[in-house]
Formats: C-alpha cells, structure tokens, sequence
C-alpha cells in the first residue's frame, strides 16, 4: 500500500499488519483492558438511552475508534492538556477522569462532570485538564494558546487536540498549524479520518484523501497510519509527545478509523444510503478490538478468562455509574453571572467591560492590573 487512504484500505483486503513483535506485554495489555472497557461503557450508554430516554442529550458515540484514546491514555501526564471532538467519550477516559462524572453529566446531574449543563458533546474534565468542544476545530485553535501557555512558562506539559477530517475544512485550522510550526510548539494534532463529516464522504468535500501531505508543505512532521491498528497507533503517539516534551515541536498524526455507529445518538441513519452495508461490514471486521486480539491470544497475552475478568469488571462499574447518575439530582438554578465570569481571571474581565474597540490596533499598549 504506497499510499494510505480509505480507497486502499479497502482494497487491501482485511488488515494483518499488527504485530506485537518487540512489543511491552503489560502496555498490550493495559491498551486492550481501555479499549474494551470504553466499548462496554458506550454499548452500556447505548441500550440505556432508549426507550427511557432519560438522557436528553445528543451523543456521538465512538465505537470502533477506540485506538487513539488508548494510546493517550497511556502516554499523556495529569498536567497535559487533551482537547477533543464532540465523540469526546474516549478522550475524557483517556485522561482518567471518573466514569461517574460522564455519566452524570450525560444524565445532566448535578453530579456530572460540568455540573449537567455540556451534556456529552461540550464534555470536558477541567481538575483533569481535558476539555471538548462541540465547536468544529473550536478545540484544536484553544489547544494552540494552551501549547503556547506551557512554552511561555517553560514547563514540560504538552498539549493534544483530537478532531476529525471535516476539521481541516475551516481556516482556523491552518491557522493553527501555521502558528504551532512557527513557534514550535508542544503540541500534538491527532485527526482521526473517519471518512465522514456527518453523512458527507470525504472526496464529496475535499480535493483529495491526504490531509497530511498538505500539513506538510507547513514544515510540520506527519504520520499516517492505520488507525486500527492500537500498536501502531500507540507508536506515533508516544514518538510526538516525546517530541513535544523535548522542545522539538509539533506533529500531525492522520489516523484512518471509521465510526460504526450513526454520526450521533444510539440509532441507526444507515437509511439514508449514504454508506453500504458492504462498506461498514469490512470495517467492522476490522475492529480495532479483535485485530489486537487475535494477536495477544495467539502470543498467550490473553485467556478467554482474563477478557472475562476485564468484561465482568467493567460492565459492574458502568452499570454503577448509570445507576449513579439516576440517584443523583438535577441542578439547581444557575448562576449565570458565575458562568460567564471567572472570579479568578479579575483583570480579564475587567479588560473585557472597560476596553475600547479602537484601543485594539497595531500600536496598542496595556497595563494590566494584577493578577493575572
């Protein structure tokens, strides 16, 4: 396969390139014990959104793009920062925020993770330092002021940003890429290609499937690699966060992965024609789950007993959590002035109601009141 897109994906036929060779055991084991459980956890969601429907949030589920989550679970400190997609499940569990909490906040409690008021597409696990956003490339242009936030203060922390291939269709986004190159900031870009912007192909919206070509031609170093495959998938990440971590800058990793399920909510939209039945079968056997677990049980890493272990563990904690979230109350009235103001940033917003419009120009000076 000379070039990687979704077309030769398909033509190669069923992956068989995972390899554990060299591999560490116990990192195999620790990234198949997160894929599984975030696939229990949203099968769990799945068939408890209906027919109670007391989830009354959009979700955008991401079973079958269980890999890079994985590998930032493993990679990524407490003091890193992850900014995600709206199918932001996967990454809130990557930074080890509570299951409780997203359950929750799915439920809009007042227990969840942003009090019940973001749902699952805004979900985000500040003390964790992971933030979503259902803003297209929103996330990825934040994640560039808080790389730069680490860079100014000369800290080690880096800063990860997943989104989708339709991100790269907004000028914001090759703003950000621009600027990260410029400043060599630590930064990592992880753009899981799934080939769908809600039930748009990706050749009905782009010139071409090579996003990382173009990110390229900006000095940036890019990777483009089956995203499938979590071994690989793990490789790429710890190779640019090291980078990152090391001063040497940012790197742009393409994962080509696919979504089984509808672009959001536990129902199909397979009626709308837009994909075939052939197309989501061959990538369904391609699951990332059972492409590393072919390999592991053929290497003894894993016994039909251990994956009970892990299947029993985890379904016992999400249904907890569940029930978790059904004891727990609904907010209270919001303070909106709490939600709009941080008591913490007094000179930001004391900037915000007293600056002028024309004060804003290329000769502009401030003196700012502290803190900050």
């Amino acid at each position: 396969m000379t070039q990687l897109t979704h077309a030769a994906i398909r033509a190669a036929g069923r992956y068989t390139g995972l390899s554990l060779r060299g591999a560490d055991p116990d990192l195999v084991k620790r990234l198949h014990r997160f894929m599984l459980r975030l696939r229990i956890c949203e099968q769990a969601l799945m068939d408890e959104y209906h027919p109670a429907d007391e989830m009354r949030c959009p979700i955008h589920f991401c079973i079958g793009q269980e890999a890079a989550p994985a590998a930032l679970h493993e990679e990524l400190e407490a003091e890193d920062y992850l900014f995600s997609h709206h199918r932001s499940h996967g990454y809130y569990l990557a930074k080890r925020a509570p299951l409780g909490a997203l359950v929750a906040e799915l439920y809009g409690k007042e227990t969840g993770a942003n009090g019940g008021r973001a749902g699952s597409q805004d979900l985000s696990s500040p003390v964790c330092r992971m933030y979503g956003g259902a803003i297209l490339t929103g996330a990825v242009a934040i994640s560039v002021g808080a790389a730069l936030g680490e860079q100014l203060r000369g800290g080690r922390q880096v800063s990860v940003t997943g989104f989708g291939e339709a991100a790269t269709e907004e000028g914001i986004f090759w703003e950000a890429v621009n600027f990260a190159a410029l400043r060599k900031l630590p930064l990592v870009f992880v753009c899981e290609n799934n080939l769908y912007s809600m039930y748009s192909p990706q050749l009905k919206r782009q010139p071409d499937d090579g996003i990382s070509r173009r990110v390229a031609a900006f000095g940036v170093p890019t990777e483009t690699i089956f995203g499938n495959d979590v071994v690989a998938v793990h490789q790429s990440v710890a190779g640019a966060v090291a980078r990152a971590r090391q001063g040497e800058g940012p790197t742009f990793i393409e994962t080509y992965t696919y979504r089984w399920n509808g672009h959001v909510g536990p129902e199909s939209d397979d009626w709308l024609e837009y994909r075939s039945e052939d197309e989501l079968g061959f990538w369904k056997d391609n699951c990332p789950l059972a492409l590393l677990e072919e390999r592991m049980l053929e290497s003894g890493w894993l016994t039909a007993q251990s994956k009970e272990q892990i299947v029993r563990e985890s379904s016992e904690e999400i249904a907890a959590a569940i029930q978790f979230a059904k004891d727990s109350p609904f907010p209270t009235s919001p303070d909106w002035q709490g939600m709009n103001y941080a008591a913490e940033t007094p000179a930001a917003d004391a900037l915000l109601q007293a600056s002028s419009s024309s004060q804003f120009d290329q000769n502009q000076t401030f003196s700012m009141p502290g803190p900050y």
